[in-house]
């Protein structure tokens, strides 16, 4: 039996979620609540349907061909793949940050400004104000601020990855999405982004899908392990680190597989 926390005023929530490539199936039965203004982790072996997963709570999957799933997926309890759901909106309000750092090759100004820019929003001081509050966010602010009209590619990768949560930030997202995000990136880079989850937690609710799990440990609430393509067990992260109930766990976590 799966763990999962008291989800009375769940922000995201899964029922019976299966999902397949074609013929193949990728996950099976994910019944899971995602709190809000919370880290949720996500471990487990490669393959084992993280990513798959996050992909669905804002429907990233669509662009997959052949790709289709069964069971709902629940945004403050609106099914957002019911005949009503709007994807572009649902993708504005749960945002992602990608493994490798992907800034556009503009300016850093633009990169930020793109996002409220598409929108419709042109009014210069309020791209400016939203630039800032942005960058503010992703703690990065006081290294750019005297260079904004240089190019993204002249950051470093810490950087680049921290301009692009501050862009996922600019569109007022509710829910962060971050798909390995520090895989790519150094160390000390690593730790900024860490840092940085936890401050992001106070105002957004952030899910990490993570192969560390060092760094599960130490930023999030709750982590969900996942094996082939399944929801091993789900709660609050000392508790199933320190105390898991499913045999499974303990053996990917005390290193006897995966």
């Amino acid at each position: 039996m799966v763990r999962e926390p008291m989800a009375t005023d769940e922000i995201i929530k899964t029922d019976h979620l299966n999902l397949f490539y074609g013929e193949k199936q990728a996950l099976f039965d994910i019944s899971m609540a995602i709190l809000p203004k919370k880290i949720t982790a996500l471990i487990g072996p490669s393959g084992c349907g993280k990513s798959t997963l996050i992909r669905c709570f804002n429907r990233m999957n669509d662009v997959v061909d052949k790709c289709r799933i069964t069971g709902h997926v629940f945004f403050h309890g609106a099914d957002i793949n019911g005949p009503d759901a709007d994807a572009v909106e649902i993708r504005k309000k749960i945002g992602m940050v990608f493994q490798k750092p992907n800034p556009f090759p503009k300016p850093i100004y633009d990169n930020v400004a793109y996002g409220p820019k598409v929108q419709g929003l042109t009014n210069k001081k309020d791209l400016d104000t939203i630039v800032e509050e942005s960058l503010k966010d992703a703690a990065l602010w006081n290294e750019v601020k005297d260079r904004l009209h240089e190019s993204a590619l002249s950051l470093s990768g810490g950087q680049q990855q921290r301009l692009c949560i501050a862009r996922c930030l600019a569109i007022e997202p509710e829910v962060i999405l971050m798909d390995e995000p520090c895989s790519a990136l150094d160390p000390i880079a690593t730790a900024k982004i860490e840092d940085l989850m936890m401050d992001l937690e106070k105002k957004y609710t952030v899910i990490i899908v993570t192969h560390n799990m060092q760094q599960a440990a130490r930023v999030s609430d709750f982590t969900a392990y996942m094996y082939l393509g399944k929801l091993i067990e789900f709660g609050e992260t000392d508790q199933l680190f320190e105390h898991p109930k499913e045999e499974l766990t303990e053996n990917y976590i005390t290193g006897r597989f995966g």
